[in-house]
């Protein structure tokens, strides 16, 4: 018997999303990088290529299932590499593309302009309440 085993085929690989509308620049943007996980993605990529079981660590919100079909559509996308790091079945290591870390001058201006967010947010709360 082969001690390499063969990649499984199936419906796995997962296309681009579409672009809502066509010839949109912001909604083929969301379309690669919205939702609630995959900037966080790609934040924690940047830092150093990590195996899932590493990625749901430091993101302990995110299910299983969510995270499969988030770095699928990033790899689907260009942003994200996937990695095997053996023989099948191997441990998968995720890392960003050159194309992926074209998206790190955003994500630290998106990060700066959240953390001014915050603290704008928490000013208006700690304000005392005028009387009109």
């Amino acid at each position: 018997m082969n001690p390499i085993k063969k990649v499984p085929t199936g419906n796995h690989t997962r296309l681009r999303r579409p672009n809502q509308v066509t010839g949109c620049p912001l909604t083929a943007a969301l379309a690669a990088i919205g939702g609630k996980w995959k900037l966080i993605i790609v934040y924690w990529l940047a830092e150093s290529p990590k195996h899932f079981a590493a990625l749901r660590k430091v993101m302990p919100g995110i299910s299983q299932k969510v995270l499969t079909e988030q770095l699928r559509e990033l790899v689907g996308d260009g942003i994200v590499q996937r990695q095997p790091t053996g023989v099948i079945p191997a441990p998968v290591e995720y890392s960003l593309t050159d194309y992926g870390r074209s998206l790190l001058p955003l994500i630290e201006e998106l990060r700066l302009w959240g953390r001014g967010h915050i603290e704008r947010l928490t000013s208006q709360m700690d304000a005392p309440m005028s009387n009109p």
